[in-house]
Protein backbone atom coordinates (compact mmCIF):
# COMPACT_ATOMS: atom_id res chain seq x y z
CA UNK A 1 0.00 0.00 0.00
CA UNK A 2 1.79 3.43 -0.54
CA UNK A 3 1.84 6.15 1.95
CA UNK A 4 -0.38 8.39 0.13
CA UNK A 5 -3.18 5.90 0.01
CA UNK A 6 -3.08 5.61 3.64
CA UNK A 7 -2.49 9.59 4.47
CA UNK A 8 -4.67 11.63 6.65
CA UNK A 9 -5.78 15.04 5.97
CA UNK A 10 -4.53 17.69 8.39
CA UNK A 11 -7.38 19.13 8.68
CA UNK A 12 -11.18 18.17 8.50
CA UNK A 13 -13.21 18.31 5.88
CA UNK A 14 -15.64 21.31 6.77
CA UNK A 15 -19.36 20.24 6.72
CA UNK A 16 -21.88 21.70 4.43
CA UNK A 17 -24.29 24.21 6.33
CA UNK A 18 -27.72 22.79 6.18
CA UNK A 19 -30.18 24.66 3.90
CA UNK A 20 -32.06 27.72 5.35
CA UNK A 21 -35.48 26.38 5.21
CA UNK A 22 -33.71 23.51 7.68
CA UNK A 23 -32.06 26.21 10.18
CA UNK A 24 -35.67 27.88 10.40
CA UNK A 25 -37.14 24.58 11.27
CA UNK A 26 -34.66 24.33 14.05
CA UNK A 27 -34.76 27.90 15.28
CA UNK A 28 -39.32 27.41 15.53
CA UNK A 29 -38.42 24.35 17.30
CA UNK A 30 -36.33 25.50 19.81
CA UNK A 31 -38.87 28.72 20.39
CA UNK A 32 -41.67 25.79 20.65
CA UNK A 33 -39.41 24.67 23.52
CA UNK A 34 -39.56 27.64 25.21
CA UNK A 35 -42.49 28.28 25.02
CA UNK A 36 -43.72 24.28 26.54
CA UNK A 37 -41.33 25.67 29.35
CA UNK A 38 -43.23 28.59 30.07
CA UNK A 39 -46.76 26.93 29.79
CA UNK A 40 -48.23 25.69 32.75
CA UNK A 41 -50.58 24.31 31.18
CA UNK A 42 -49.96 20.61 30.84
CA UNK A 43 -51.87 20.31 27.52
CA UNK A 44 -50.03 23.50 26.34
CA UNK A 45 -47.01 21.71 27.16
CA UNK A 46 -47.35 18.97 25.27
CA UNK A 47 -48.88 20.17 21.93
CA UNK A 48 -45.64 22.78 22.04
CA UNK A 49 -43.26 20.35 22.63
CA UNK A 50 -44.36 17.37 20.30
CA UNK A 51 -44.94 20.01 17.52
CA UNK A 52 -40.63 21.52 18.46
CA UNK A 53 -40.25 17.99 17.74
CA UNK A 54 -41.90 17.40 14.53
CA UNK A 55 -40.20 20.58 13.24
CA UNK A 56 -36.79 19.35 13.88
CA UNK A 57 -37.44 15.89 12.53
CA UNK A 58 -39.00 18.31 9.08
CA UNK A 59 -35.47 19.93 9.33
CA UNK A 60 -33.98 16.53 8.94
CA UNK A 61 -35.92 16.25 5.73
CA UNK A 62 -35.33 19.86 4.72
CA UNK A 63 -32.02 19.04 4.73
CA UNK A 64 -31.28 15.57 3.63
CA UNK A 65 -33.70 15.96 0.78
CA UNK A 66 -37.27 14.40 1.43
CA UNK A 67 -37.90 11.08 0.02
CA UNK A 68 -41.58 11.47 -0.79
CA UNK A 69 -41.12 14.40 -3.11
CA UNK A 70 -39.67 11.65 -5.76
CA UNK A 71 -42.97 9.39 -5.19
CA UNK A 72 -46.60 9.98 -6.22
CA UNK A 73 -49.46 9.13 -3.85
CA UNK A 74 -50.99 10.04 -0.93
CA UNK A 75 -48.88 12.29 1.46
CA UNK A 76 -47.21 10.56 4.35
CA UNK A 77 -45.94 11.61 7.89
CA UNK A 78 -42.85 13.21 8.75
CA UNK A 79 -42.49 9.68 11.35
CA UNK A 80 -42.29 7.45 8.74
CA UNK A 81 -40.09 9.45 6.02
CA UNK A 82 -37.71 10.80 9.02
CA UNK A 83 -36.05 6.80 9.32
CA UNK A 84 -35.89 6.72 5.40
CA UNK A 85 -33.28 10.08 5.90
CA UNK A 86 -32.07 9.20 8.86
CA UNK A 87 -32.03 5.79 9.87
CA UNK A 88 -30.25 6.37 13.41
CA UNK A 89 -33.83 8.40 14.32
CA UNK A 90 -35.93 5.55 13.75
CA UNK A 91 -37.11 4.81 16.80
CA UNK A 92 -37.26 8.45 17.81
CA UNK A 93 -39.54 9.17 14.99
CA UNK A 94 -41.50 5.98 16.22
CA UNK A 95 -41.80 7.53 19.50
CA UNK A 96 -43.21 10.64 18.33
CA UNK A 97 -45.18 9.35 15.71
CA UNK A 98 -46.94 7.31 18.79
CA UNK A 99 -47.62 10.52 20.66
CA UNK A 100 -49.59 12.26 17.50
CA UNK A 101 -52.98 10.84 18.55
CA UNK A 102 -52.22 12.28 22.19
CA UNK A 103 -51.66 15.22 21.17
CA UNK A 104 -54.63 15.69 18.74
CA UNK A 105 -56.65 14.61 21.85
CA UNK A 106 -55.01 18.06 23.76
CA UNK A 107 -55.31 20.22 20.69
CA UNK A 108 -58.77 19.67 20.84
CA UNK A 109 -59.18 20.36 24.37
CA UNK A 110 -60.31 17.00 25.87
CA UNK A 111 -60.23 16.93 29.66
CA UNK A 112 -57.73 15.42 30.43
CA UNK A 113 -56.07 14.21 27.39
CA UNK A 114 -52.38 14.57 29.22
CA UNK A 115 -50.95 15.02 33.08
CA UNK A 116 -48.67 16.97 34.21
CA UNK A 117 -46.02 14.09 34.13
CA UNK A 118 -46.76 13.22 30.67
CA UNK A 119 -46.35 16.75 29.54
CA UNK A 120 -42.98 17.41 31.38
CA UNK A 121 -42.03 13.72 30.12
CA UNK A 122 -42.66 14.95 26.73
CA UNK A 123 -40.64 18.24 26.77
CA UNK A 124 -37.79 16.38 28.38
CA UNK A 125 -37.44 13.99 25.57
CA UNK A 126 -38.37 16.79 22.50
CA UNK A 127 -35.22 18.98 24.07
CA UNK A 128 -33.31 15.81 23.71
CA UNK A 129 -34.88 15.24 20.43
CA UNK A 130 -34.11 18.52 18.65
CA UNK A 131 -30.24 18.75 20.43
CA UNK A 132 -29.63 15.40 18.52
CA UNK A 133 -30.75 16.52 15.58
CA UNK A 134 -28.73 19.67 15.55
CA UNK A 135 -26.12 17.42 16.12
CA UNK A 136 -26.86 15.15 13.37
CA UNK A 137 -27.01 18.10 11.48
CA UNK A 138 -23.86 19.67 12.25
CA UNK A 139 -25.29 22.78 13.92
CA UNK A 140 -24.12 23.48 17.13
CA UNK A 141 -27.26 23.13 19.79
CA UNK A 142 -28.22 26.07 21.08
CA UNK A 143 -30.68 26.07 23.85
CA UNK A 144 -32.85 29.56 24.05
CA UNK A 145 -33.67 31.36 26.97
CA UNK A 146 -36.91 30.97 28.62
CA UNK A 147 -39.78 33.23 27.03
CA UNK A 148 -39.96 36.84 29.22
CA UNK A 149 -43.63 36.88 30.89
Amino acid sequence: MSARSTAVPLRPVPRRRPAPPAIQLLQTARHGLAEAAESAVPATRYVAAHLAALRAAAAVLAARGDPAASRRGRPRSVWVLLPEVEPALREWAAFFAAGAGKRAAAEAGLPRAVSTHEANDLLHDAEIFVALVETTLGIDSQPMLPVAG
